[in-house]
């Protein structure tokens, strides 16, 4: 078929009525040689055959059987569809498959990652049949010479076939391998005018003049077609080989911004074709560029000519089973996201491609995509003609589909392609892949220009994962177990992944889907992420940090307290994760954004994950909620030159605020305090000594020694100075966590507002840690620090199938105390 029939050209009428049957691999080359008898399994379609599968009771997705070493036929009768011609759209196929319709061999599919338009002629009552051929005997087949082979996914066969890694990385990941029609399988019934090759990019020039370039080609007599963005209205043109054009100008368009630094602006854009109008859907007007530096040694993105912090997390999958791709699907975890301040998501080279869908909802969220395509750490042969047109089909297809979104911020080769070269010793000459360094900037110039493009992640320093240029993967602190300090000494200038570690979730979730022993059990030592032939795991990262934040020996705390080792393990993570991320943010420093690893778990347990494979959010997306903070308040110890506190103005408004600083004996007993009031700008920082604040010499930081301590913690607290609601807090331990470990007096009571409710806190000394633990709601805050005085409220969001009438009931406890205080 002549180019790509845009989806406002005819009626979309989704497949239905599939049934799932296996079958040894190449037993049947035609749907004609199955079995009569075959056992049919209903089969969702878009899904997979592990969904499928487990639909019917025969797959668990915590001890998967492998599904690559057998054929898998999804059959399907269309009695809905009218005879005639149409459009068969395969959005999907995962990975090798071969597609009948009435018995006859209409497509061989070989990448899970493209999108098919096939012109079919129905009779009426057709079948439709697609054989997913079993991938394991490929897998095996000899191909070109590998210069290296990584030791994180098996088998190496891997490189020549474009499907998702996901399922391939033991110690990573469960081995659910992707197999089916992982996207939706329609028909299209054309009618004139037919649109094909439908292509929109919107701009927004230095000026603030935005625009939105659309083209396209028509079948069938037109007589006028209009591009409509808000509420101005552009014609297009014809040429001479009959292509429409329109450049659509907005002056002073009011710009798209990620939600850390403004609103995210969206408009509508409707085409409009002899009077009929037809949603293309939003879009927004935003700048974007790489600010490398005058040393060329630098990475900060440019939004809009501002420079912005770039925080957030590396997406895996909504489902590792089911691998969804519907807006449903997406939101909770994207609303999480964004409810902790995330202003960036990672779509990794070792995962897969997800819908336009997802780019919407971080449209409407503010949320920036880092786009990786599925390239990560292999030698992919060159001059490999068929497998360079995938990886050619595959990146236009997504960038076609992605055409109006804004939220699209950084184009990236792949992950680790260089520096899986470079740690195995090769000279730079052979790192570079054609794929990524040709092919694929190639297209993406073409089709998105106004996305910045990055040849592979990391890349750019003296070695690819050197974290004082361009892009890294820092792990300093996390699986290097590196001292905290090391995030300063490193001069990390971007990393699109950090602070990997085994995160503990909630205990209410632990009651429900783990219920052992933490580490000493088998169970839960399966779900915690390794790295293969390592002979540690991220427990074991996890644990160091434990002992040298909090002083405990973890082998010897499991053994003797096992409620308190859980306790600082699910506290820990978070601890290391705001210190680390005040350092990245503080003024002064070198690094321009971080991603954590990873945004969520693939499996209930102690995984890389910021929230659970449940959904629910674990101890350390609190801390980084308060890490992300747009206005935000953080201590840093500078020695013997004192403490030094930092405010964050990220927003786009001049912020006037009130900041105050305490010192306290035994948590409760002010030693020192000092308050100032400021102003500080849109997208600004300042720093201030704490002894300006204090007006003389005090030993916050405790660097001098002279005497016996004074102080415990000092805490920093950001006000607005007319209500003087919290903002921000800080708290600074110049002796350690524990040596701040009290029994703190909490009173706390729940109280109802304008439908919501609201659990106030007030304690009469510092309690650290305070924990949550609420069945029917979710607090906005949780594991935060909670100095002595003012009254602390925390709204309070209802679960699913929670009514307003519902009364909120807890259970508070704190790190240091045994006291439990019940709602």
């Amino acid at each position: 078929m002549q180019g790509r029939l845009a989806d406002i050209s005819g009626d979309t009428l989704q497949s239905d009525g599939w049934n799932l049957v296996l079958t040894d691999a190449g037993a049947c080359a035609s749907p004609s040689d199955l079995s009569p008898s075959a056992g049919l399994i209903p089969a969702p379609v878009p899904g997979t055959v592990a969904e499928a599968l487990e639909k019917a009771g025969l797959f668990d997705r915590e001890h998967p059987h492998p599904l690559n070493d057998r054929d898998a036929w999804y059959l399907c009768r269309l009695v809905d569809a009218d005879a005639g011609n149409a459009v068969l759209r395969l959005e999907g196929l995962a990975t090798l498959c071969e597609v009948f319709l009435n018995g006859q061999k209409i497509l061989v599919s070989e990448s899970m990652f493209e999108t098919h338009d096939l012109a079919v002629h129905l009779h009426g009552g057709d079948e439709l049949a697609l054989c997913f051929r079993a991938l394991k005997p490929r897998l095996g087949e000899p191909g070109p010479r590998a210069r290296w082979r990584p030791q994180m996914i098996t088998p190496q066969g891997l490189r020549l076939v474009r499907t998702t890694l996901l399922g391939h990385m033991p110690g990573w990941c469960p081995e659910i391998q992707a197999v089916g029609p992982w996207r939706p399988v329609s028909l299209l019934h054309p009618h004139e005018p037919i649109v094909r090759d439908l292509s929109l990019r919107p701009d927004l020039l230095e000026d603030g003049e935005g625009r939105l370039y659309a083209s396209l080609s028509i079948e069938g007599y037109v007589s006028k077609v209009t591009l409509r963005c808000g509420e101005i209205e552009q014609a297009f043109e014809r040429d001479s080989h009959g292509r429409c054009a329109a450049i659509l100008k907005i002056p002073g368009a009011t710009p798209w911004w990620p939600r850390t630094h403004g609103i995210p602006r969206l408009h509508e854009v409707t085409l409009i074709i002899d009077d009929v109008e037809h949603p293309l859907g939003r879009t927004g007007f935003r700048r974007l560029a790489i600010d490398r530096g005058p040393d060329r040694q630098d990475f900060g993105l440019m939004v809009n000519g501002e420079r912005i912090f770039c925080r957030g997390a590396v997406w895996t999958t909504a489902d590792i089973v089911r691998l969804p791709g519907g807006r449903a699907d997406y939101e909770p975890w994207l609303r999480l996201a964004a409810e902790a301040y995330m202003n960036m998501i990672r779509i990794g080279g070792t995962m897969a491609y997800e819908t336009p869908d997802f780019f919407r909802l971080c449209d409407e969220l503010g949320l920036l995509v880092w786009q990786d395509f599925m390239l990560a750490n292999f030698d992919y042969p060159r001059g490999d003609k068929a497998l360079n047109a995938h990886v050619e089909a595959e990146v236009a297809q997504l960038l076609s589909a992605t055409r109006l979104s804004p939220s699209l911020g950084v184009l990236c080769g792949g992950s680790e392609i260089h520096q899986q070269a470079a740690m195995l010793g090769l000279p730079e000459r052979l790192w570079p892949s054609p794929i990524v360094e040709e092919i694929i900037p190639a297209v993406a110039r073409a089709l998105r220009p106004d996305v910045p493009y990055v040849v592979n992640s990391p890349s750019g320093g003296a070695m690819p994962f050197s974290p004082n240029e361009g892009v890294t993967h820092y792990y300093g602190v996390g699986a290097y177990m590196r001292p905290l300090d090391d995030s300063r000494r490193a001069d990390v200038r971007f990393a699109a992944e950090s602070l990997g570690f085994a995160h503990v979730p909630q205990a209410r979730m632990l009651s429900r889907h783990l219920s052992v022993p933490p580490v000493q059990s088998p169970l839960w030592k399966e779900r915690v992420p390794r790295d293969r032939g390592a002979s540690w795991d991220f427990d074991d990262v996890r644990d160091h940090y434990l002992r040298e934040l909090y002083g405990f020996e973890s082998d010897r705390l499991r053994r003797e307290d096992p409620d308190l080792y859980l306790a600082l393990s699910q506290a820990v993570t978070g601890e290391v994760a705001e210190e680390t991320y005040g350092e990245w943010r503080r003024q002064g420093s070198s690094c321009n954004g971080a991603l954590v690893w990873t945004l969520q778990d693939l499996l209930p347990g102690p995984g890389w994950g910021v929230i659970d494979s449940t959904g629910e959010p674990k101890p350390i997306w609190y801390a980084l909620r308060r890490a992300f903070r747009p206005v935000q308040v953080l201590f840093t110890d500078e020695g013997t030159n004192g403490l030094d506190v930092h405010v964050i103005n990220d927003s786009n408004v001049t912020l006037d605020l009130e900041l105050e600083v305490r010192s306290l004996r035994d948590g409760r007993q002010k030693v020192v305090s000092g308050k100032l009031g400021l102003s500080i700008e849109a997208r600004a920082k300042r720093k201030i000594a704490c002894t300006d604040l204090f007006g003389a010499f005090f030993d916050t930081t405790y660097a001098f020694r002279f005497g016996p301590p004074s102080h415990d913690v000092t805490v920093a607290r950001l006000m607005a100075p007319e209500t003087e609601a919290l903002i921000a807090e800080a708290f600074y331990f110049p002796l350690g966590r524990t040596k701040a470990f009290h029994e703190a007096e909490i009173t706390a009571s729940v109280a109802q507002q304008d439908d919501h409710w609201f659990l106030d806190l007030r304690s009469d000394r510092l309690a650290q840690s305070v924990q949550i633990d609420l069945e029917a709601y979710r607090a906005e805050d949780d594991w935060f620090h909670l100095p002595p005085g003012p009254m602390r409220r925390l709204r309070l969001h209802p679960r699913a199938g929670t009514s307003a009438e519902t009364v909120p009931t807890c259970q508070i406890r704190t790190l240091g105390s045994r006291r439990i205080v019940e709602v």
